[in-house]
């Protein structure tokens, strides 16, 4: 089958098409609590016909909307769909699927697509309003040009919905929750899903016994408790701002920081405060840049700010990692993924370094090993066992995709 996976931007549109190889006997039955929304299907079972998937082509639309050279997503559409008449030789597509931002509270799982689907997409816009509007002008534009063609989202938060109440509840008035949503909801959950179940697999570990903590460190950076194969908490909350110290965002950091800022700086207003930080902070603030390589360099060349940044990203995340071996009971193993988890051997082996009170030790040659396969990295006398598990968030909604579409074909 070859799947068109989509994550539509508000002025761009990057797009890859894979080829799923699907196996008939262990396609996903396909259920329904409501007519076409398949929330009784999780992603590991949306996938479990999946056997094969090859990258056919990839690309990258830019400058839609106003002042763009594109006017619309339904012109960029039609841009993408002459590249890929050409680059695929006249293949057809058989299916889409489309990464959404967030599903609030009522998406647990990938699910196909229809008209209220799109209508709901648009109505938890309050909650991600850069990219859930965004999201829905590529389903509707794709509704347009394929009528016939079957859709599927893939939602970033419905991985953490399994978190339980004490960890997703903010200690504030009940009000904020039940009027606007204010809750921790966590991201990059396709991430931290396919991980779980790469890294289990590697282990020989049934997903139902896995427990560890992730971490998906690239530009934005979140670390996960897993507790039976399941999210219990996370630490990216309410937005993907909250948690880790990350490329250009803080992070945690105190709120009466940031009333205080308000009310003292008359050229701060709370949209501005907004940039700041998210685009003017984290790794940016402390060494200077968001490029992780950059400031391996300069710490080398002894560079405080770049080795301050770096080793502040370290105790953060170290501090997470502690206190959720903790919460999911003692976990198996430690699991590194995303740009600078997969790539950053000296930024891993800080992280290690803050962890030595847990009995982590990492292997020094094992963890030099730029590979794209999983690989453990720890040494052999480690109290628990290090991964590196390359994460692929388009494979996980392709064979999401492709495992819902054949189970709709073959259930009717």
């Amino acid at each position: 089958m070859l799947v068109l996976v989509i994550n539509s931007g508000s002025s761009s549109i990057k797009y890859q098409v894979r080829e799923v190889t699907t196996s008939e006997e262990n396609v996903a039955p396909y259920t329904s609590s409501m007519p076409a929304i398949n929330e009784r299907i999780t992603l590991e079972q949306a996938t479990l016909g999946a056997e094969g998937d090859e990258v056919l082509t990839k690309g990258l639309i830019e400058n839609i909307g106003e002042g763009g050279e594109i006017a619309d997503h339904s012109q960029a559409l039609d841009v993408m769909a002459e590249r890929l008449d050409r680059e695929l030789n006249g293949r057809e597509i058989d299916a889409v699927g489309h990464r959404v931002v967030h599903g609030g509270e009522r998406f647990s799982a990938p699910v196909i697509v229809n008209n209220e689907i799109i209508r709901a997409i648009e109505r938890l816009a309050p909650l991600a309003p850069l990219h859930n509007p965004a999201a829905a002008l590529g389903l509707r534009a794709i509704q347009k040009k394929w009528p016939e063609m079957p859709q599927v989202v893939v939602f970033d938060t419905a991985f953490h919905r399994s978190l339980p109440e004490k960890a997703w509840r903010y200690a504030i008035p009940d009000a904020f929750y039940r009027l606007h949503g204010i809750r921790r909801y966590g991201f990059h959950g396709t991430s931290h899903d396919y991980v779980t179940g790469k890294a289990a697999e590697f282990l020989g570990v049934d997903r139902e016994d896995f427990d560890a903590v992730i971490a998906h460190l690239g530009n934005g950076a979140s670390v996960t408790a897993i507790r039976g194969g399941a999210s219990i908490d996370t630490s990216m909350g309410y937005t993907p701002l909250a948690g880790l110290v990350m490329g250009t965002r803080s992070g945690d950091i105190d709120p009466s920081v940031l009333t205080g800022i308000l009310t003292r700086n008359k050229d701060v207003d709370a949209e501005r405060l907004d940039e700041i930080l998210n685009k003017e902070s984290g790794l940016t603030a402390v060494g200077g840049t968001n490029d992780m390589r950059e400031l391996e360099q300069r710490a080398e060349s002894g560079d405080s700010g770049a080795q301050l940044a770096m080793d502040m990203a370290a105790y953060r995340l170290a501090k997470y990692i502690g206190g959720y071996h903790v919460a999911v009971g003692g976990m198996q193993c430690l699991v590194f993924t995303a740009g600078i988890g997969e790539n950053s051997a000296a930024f891993r082996k800080l992280v290690v370094d803050e962890l030595s009170a847990l009995g982590i030790t990492l292997d020094p040659e094992a963890n030099e090993v730029r590979s794209a396969e999983t690989r453990v990295i720890s040494g052999e006398d480690s109290a628990i066992t290090v991964l590196v598990v390359p994460t692929d968030e388009e494979r996980a909604i392709a064979e999401a995709t492709a495992g819902l579409v054949e189970a709709r074909i073959d259930h009717g």
